[in-house]
């Protein structure tokens, strides 16, 4: 019979949260007991209810901010507490949103491509899809701005279940603002070189709405993608217009 290998600690779960003192606590259970994941730290970002006092009861370290400040500095500052928690290798960094709870167990799908060096990001593809009360407007706009920028067509542009190098989170910096984060984030690191690859996953969280504050939460999608993706085309046309100016430079002359 062969032996269980668990893998050596090797990487930190950050989870960016706000409000979801119902669904923390079995978020941050199910995220402690993935294989190799040793540190959980939740970022209550500016929080009215008790999502700090129910996560860290469950086991994470939680950092504060005061007033919410979005989740792309949410990431920023989870990713800083775990660098000042490294020792000499640094951490893999996996993102998960607050309201998976239990299903975060099946997160470790993620973190394997990483962790053998096949991947330097994973992104979720999840394998049951929630019916969302949008009409998939700004995914469509994700999708189709990382195409026409990289080539690359993700299955699902805007899922937050990330795991990646730590060297792949610094390339990324600095994030694109609030939710063009994960635009940003695919964009920049595709045309720096890194190996970027979806993995499906039986994972669920909430699904958004069709209440004006859904309608509102869309809307600030909207923006902050499109934000994302126009102060990306000005440099990557550079950069081709570069690349060919460079391959002219060497032709040979008729």
């Amino acid at each position: 019979m062969s032996e269980l290998v668990v893998p050596t600690p090797d990487t930190a779960v950050v989870i960016p949260a706000k409000d979801e003192a119902d669904r923390i606590g079995a978020t941050v259970t199910a995220a402690l007991k993935l294989p190799g994941v040793d540190l959980v730290v939740v970022v209550d970002d500016g929080s009215a209810d008790e999502t700090g006092r129910v996560a860290r009861a469950a086991g994470a370290r939680v950092v504060r901010h005061s007033r919410n400040k979005g989740k792309a500095a949410a990431m920023e500052s989870g990713a800083e507490a775990v660098q000042l928690l490294d020792e000499d290798v640094p951490r893999h960094l996996l993102f998960l949103d607050a309201d998976l709870g239990e299903t975060a167990s099946a997160a470790h799908a993620l973190i394997t491509p990483v962790r053998v060096g096949a991947a330097d990001m994973t992104i979720a593809v999840f394998a049951t899809r929630v019916k969302l009360g949008g009409h998939g407007i700004v995914v469509r706009l994700a999708r189709d701005g990382i195409k026409r920028l990289t080539g690359w067509e993700p299955a699902q542009p805007l899922n937050g279940q990330r795991c990646l190098t730590r060297a792949a989170f610094d390339a990324a910096q600095p994030l694109a603002h609030g939710f063009g984060v994960e635009t940003g984030m695919t964009i920049d690191l595709l045309t720096k070189g890194f190996r970027v690859v979806e993995v499906e996953v039986d994972m669920a969280h909430r699904a958004t709405g069709t209440d004006w504050r859904a309608q509102m939460h869309r809307a600030k999608q909207f923006r902050d993608v499109g934000r994302a993706l126009a102060a990306r085309e000005p440099a990557i046309k550079h950069g081709k217009e570069a690349i060919k100016q460079g391959k002219d430079a060497f032709r040979p002359r008729p």
